[in-house]
């Protein structure tokens, strides 16, 4: 007899999902969003929610249909690239930058303001002490389910839930006139401010921990897999649309009691204290921390799975060590943190879009291998002119090229490739290996 999961399993799971994904990036980055975006928010949250939920939810389908994990979805590229690509990938919402920011914007917008005498001292213990809990929850993987889906979770919806409405019963200000790139390119930039979440990364690496967490459950039919894992994918897309409109609207109304602090952590700070008064720390704190902690317990569990299966280090001994780097990784501070990620998520989101896209399209093409390779070089050699023009290097000699000026130069040439292979390559067999999941 086949198992199933019931109701209430399937509510956790995506409850875990959300978790996951919610974290130091998806709180600090709308409300600022909001503020410059002022009477121009529709668009602007159109496009931040394509990236932020949007993306991540078809890379969660993608995930599902190439069978559950990476070796799937990168089937058709050579296996040093796949797994170079999987290893930069986990870097990057792992150790360099991902996890590390969970704990810095957990002690920015949580702790610190509790601290009389903030130091980097105070930084070094609470990361030490972040990391270390964080890595309690994720050693007991079998029970992650459990215990984010089940009890964390709810508790982070909840509080959430009080805030947006509040936000949107009492709205602290008008909404002023759009600022800055959101004047004329409202939808683009929020779409690329959306690239700041790395949630598409995060879906194509989550979706291993999910799957891995359903078949713990006693899951063992692909097809069924694959059905919980879109489920899941669902309900957390639903849930970070909700958290995302909310935090939109409280930027685009907090002009008159924060305007021009630069900091969507700062914004949202002085908001909370406007509207709930002195236990309104109290309440952003009890959001900050349980959204930071459940993302950095799904980047650590999600990376030490990963790393343990090329090496022959365990997953716990993996954990522990993702866990010190990360801590120590923290103490560099959150603006510098932001700004060594930028160029490097220019440079790979457009690559990891475009591995989404082949996934979902890979049946109708005559030659797959070809198609992967030729479709990822050609997003990749284009997004380094995006790098490039971020870093203020002379790239005028591309200024032609279509979405040039809204940092989105890599799109067109991405398409061509994409339309050509295509109708070109030849007939090559193109049947779904035991990898894949017909859905």
């Amino acid at each position: 007899m086949k198992k199933t999961l019931k109701i209430t399993d399937i509510i956790a799971l995506g409850f875990m999902t959300f978790a996951f994904f919610l974290g130091a990036g998806n709180i600090i980055f709308p409300p600022l969003a909001g503020q410059l975006a002022g009477d121009n928010m529709l668009p602007a949250m159109s496009g931040f929610l394509v990236t932020a939920v949007g993306l991540p939810l078809i890379g969660i389908i993608a995930v599902a249909m190439a069978g559950g994990g990476w070796k799937g979805l990168t089937r058709d590229l050579p296996s040093k690239v796949a797994t170079l690509m999987a290893v930069l990938i986990f870097i990057i919402i792992g150790p360099a930058f991902a996890a590390p920011r969970t704990g810095l914007v957990a002690y920015e917008m949580a702790v610190k303001p509790f601290i009389t005498d903030a130091s980097q001292t105070s930084l070094t213990i609470f990361s030490i002490i972040f990391f270390a809990v964080a890595l309690f929850f994720a050693w007991s993987r079998g029970k992650l389910i459990d215990m984010i889906g089940k009890f964390l979770t709810p508790a982070l919806f909840v509080v959430l839930t009080v805030l947006a409405i509040a936000v949107f019963v009492n709205p602290q200000g008008a909404i002023v006139a759009a600022q800055g790139d959101y004047v004329t390119q409202a939808f683009t930039t929020g779409f690329l401010e959306g690239y700041n979440t790395m949630d598409t990364f995060a879906a194509l690496m989550f979706g291993m921990l999910i799957v891995d967490v359903i078949r713990g459950k006693g899951i063992t039919d692909d097809k069924t897999t694959c059905t919980y894992l879109i489920y899941a994918g669902l309900i957390a897309a639903t849930g970070l649309a909700f958290v995302y409109v909310s935090l939109f609207y409280l930027g685009a109304t907090s002009s008159s009691i924060a305007a021009g602090v630069g900091n969507g952590g700062t914004i949202l700070t002085t908001y909370v204290m406007a509207l709930f008064g002195s236990t309104g720390q109290i309440i952003l704190s009890a959001i900050v921390l349980l959204a930071c902690l459940t993302t950095a317990i799904g980047l650590i569990s999600a990376c030490a799975d990963y790393f343990s299966t090329l090496t022959s280090m365990s997953y716990k001994k993996w954990a522990v060590l993702l866990a010190v780097v990360c801590a120590i990784v923290a103490n560099v501070g959150l603006n510098m943190l932001i700004a060594l990620s930028v160029p490097v998520l220019f440079a790979l989101y457009p690559v990891a879009i475009a591995l989404v896209v082949l996934t979902l399209i890979r049946k109708w093409l005559p030659n797959p291998c070809l198609a992967y390779r030729v479709v990822l070089l050609v997003s990749f050699a284009f997004s380094m002119i995006d790098v490039a023009k971020y870093l203020k290097f002379d790239v005028s000699l591309f200024s032609s090229l279509p979405l040039f000026n809204y940092g989105m130069a890599w799109v067109l040439p991405t398409l061509i490739a994409l339309i050509i292979t295509r109708f070109v390559g030849g007939n090559q067999p193109n049947d779904d290996d035991k990898n894949s999941v017909k859905i």
